[in-house]
C-alpha cells in the first residue's frame, strides 16, 4: 500500500520569515541529511530527539548553502513512525528552496506528495483516519472553537467513541451468530432482547452525535454569508465593520461595489465567510450588471443572508423583491442608518422578516453591531457551544457515515421487532459495523485514502 522510500518537503508556509523547515521522513532520512551537513558531530552518530547546529554544504562545489539547526528523531517515536529529520533554515523563498533542492539532489529521496507525512503516520498506525483528517481541520481552523473541536479529534475523542460503538455492535453480532449456530438452545428471545438493548444504545449515541453535527460542521467549514441589499444601503460599511478593516470602498454613489468581495471573520466563535455583493437592481451598466448576476449566484449558495435596508427610506419594490428572494432562508434583517430620520415602516419589515431577527444599526457610528453579532451567534448556536468534553462531529464524510450506520441499525431493530429471521437482522448490524469502521479507516478503501490525503497541503 505504501513505498518505504524517503520523502522530503518544505513544511512551513512559503514567503519571507525568520525560520523555514524542510522535513525528511524515511529509512534514509538521517543518512541523507548527514551527507550535506557539516557540524561538530555527524548526524548518524547523534542521539535521537536532539538538535544540532551546523551548515548545509553542497559537496560537489564545497559551497555553504545555509546555516541551520537540525533536529534528528529516530523511529518509532516520531509523527510518521519513521526516522525524521527537520532542517530549520532561514526563511525566504530563495533560501528554503535552495535547501530543498540540495536535499532532493541526493540519491534515494524524492519530493513528498500532498499530505504524505500524515498519510504515513496513518499507514504506520500512529493515528487513525479520523485523527489524520483532524490535522487538516486544525490547520484550517478559523476560530478558537473550531481549533478546540479539531484538537479533540486529534486526541482520538471521536475514534475512541466509534471503537466503543463498534465493539457493542460486534458483541451483538456474536450473540446473533450463537443463536444461528446453536438453535437447540432456543436463545431467539434472548437474542432479540440483546439486539434491542445493545443496538438500541448504539443508535441512541449516534443520534446524539448527529445532534452536534450542525454546530460542528459550522465550526469546521464556516458559514457562507451573503450581504445583500439595494445600492447604497450600507453593505460595504457592514463588511468593513465586521472585518474591522477598510476592505470595501464606501461612497455615497450607488453601484460603487461592482464585484463580490470575500473575507473571513470570526463573530463570537462563528466563522463567517462574508461576501459583499453588488447592489441588486436593474441597470444598463454592463459591468455593474455582471456584478449583480454574481450577487444573485452568491445568494443562492449562502448559508446565511444579511439583508441590509435603509432606515432613512421607505421600503421600495426592490426591497420587497429581495424579501421574496430570501424566503425560507436563514437571514437577519438589518435596518441601517438609525442615526438619520427613520422613514421605514418597521412593522412591515418585521412582517416580511417572518420571525427572523431584525436588528437596527448605524454602521457610521458602529451602533447596534453588538446586537447583530449576538443575533448571528444565537441563530446558529441557540444554546451556545456545549462543554469542551463533548465529542463533535464536524466532518461531512463522518456525518454521512454516521447517518448511514444509524439507518442500518434502525432497519435491524425494525426487522427484529417484526419477527424477521435472526440471520437477516445480522446482515444490517454487520453493515453498520463496517460503515462505522470507515470513520477510523478500519474498513476504508485505498482509493478513498488517496483522495483524502491529496487534499492536504504539501509538507504535512
Amino acid at each position: 500500500m505504501m513505498e518505504f522510500d524517503t520523502i522530503a518537503a518544505i513544511s512551513t508556509p512559503m514567503g519571507e520569515g525568520a525560520i523555514a523547515i524542510v522535513r525528511l521522513s524515511g529509512t534514509q532520512a538521517v543518512t541523507i541529511a548527514d551527507h550535506v551537513y557539516r557540524g561538530a558531530n555527524r548526524l548518524i552518530d547523534v542521539p535521537t530527539h536532539t538538535i544540532h547546529y551546523g551548515k548545509l554544504v553542497d559537496r560537489e562545489t564545497d559551497q555553504v548553502v545555509d546555516e541551520v539547526m537540525v533536529s534528528v528523531m529516530r523511529a518509532p517515536k516520531t509523527f510518521t513512525r519513521e526516522d525524521v529529520v527537520e532542517l530549520n533554515c532561514h526563511g525566504g523563498l530563495v533560501a528554503v528552496n535552495r535547501v530543498l533542492e540540495l536535499i532532493l539532489e541526493q540519491p534515494g529521496v524524492r519530493l513528498a506528495e500532498p499530505g504524505e507525512f500524515t498519510k504515513r503516520a496513518f499507514l504506520n498506525g500512529r493515528i487513525d483516519l479520523s485523527q489524520a483528517e483532524a490535522v487538516m481541520d486544525l490547520i484550517r481552523a478559523k476560530t478558537d472553537r473550531a481549533m478546540t473541536v479539531a484538537l479533540g479529534q486529534m486526541e482520538g475523542r471521536l475514534s475512541r467513541l466509534v471503537n466503543e460503538l463498534r465493539q457493542q455492535l460486534l458483541e451483538t453480532i456474536a450473540a446473533v451468530e450463537v443463536n444461528i449456530d446453536y438453535p437447540e438452545y432456543d436463545a431467539e428471545e434472548m437474542t432479540q432482547a440483546i439486539i434491542r438493548d445493545k443496538a438500541g444504545d448504539v443508535r441512541r449515541v449516534l443520534g446524539e452525535l448527529l445532534s452536534t453535527a450542525r454546530q460542528g460542521k459550522i465550526l469546521r467549514e464556516g458559514l457562507s454569508t451573503a450581504i445583500i441589499g439595494r445600492p447604497n444601503v450600507g453593505k460595504s460599511s457592514l463588511l468593513n465593520t465586521l472585518v474591522q478593516e477598510a476592505k470595501a470602498i464606501v461612497t455615497d454613489i450607488a453601484g460603487t461595489t461592482r464585484d463580490t468581495i470575500e473575507e473571513y471573520v470570526n463573530v463570537r466563535g462563528v466563522p463567517l465567510k462574508l461576501v459583499d455583493t453588488a447592489g441588486i437592481r436593474e441597470t444598463e451598466d454592463i459591468v455593474e450588471r455582471i456584478g449583480v448576476e454574481k450577487s444573485r449566484q452568491a445568494l443562492k449558495s449562502a448559508d446565511l443572508v444579511l439583508l441590509v435596508l435603509n432606515g432613512n427610506d421607505e421600503l421600495t419594490p426592490e426591497d420587497e423583491l429581495l424579501f421574496d428572494a430570501i424566503e425560507g432562508m436563514n437571514a437577519i434583517i438589518i435596518v441601517n442608518k438609525s442615526d438619520l430620520e427613520q422613514k421605514v415602516d418597521l412593522g412591515r419589515v418585521r412582517e416580511r422578516a417572518d420571525g427572523r431577527p431584525v436588528v437596527t444599526t448605524s454602521l457610521l457610528e458602529e451602533a447596534g453591531v453588538n446586537d447583530l453579532e449576538q443575533a448571528i451567534a444565537a441563530l446558529f448556536f441557540e444554546k451556545g457551544v456545549e462543554s469542551k468534553d463533548m465529542t463533535y462531529v464536524s466532518n461531512a464524510r463522518h456525518i454521512q457515515l454516521i447517518k448511514q450506520s444509524s439507518k442500518m441499525i434502525e432497519d435491524a431493530l425494525d426487522a427484529a421487532e417484526n419477527g424477521m429471521p435472526i440471520d437477516m437482522v445480522q446482515i444490517d448490524l454487520r453493515r453498520a459495523w463496517d460503515t462505522l469502521g470507515e470513520i477510523n479507516g478500519d474498513t476504508v478503501q485505498e482509493s478513498l485514502i488517496d483522495q483524502l490525503f491529496s487534499q492536504f497541503c504539501l509538507g504535512k
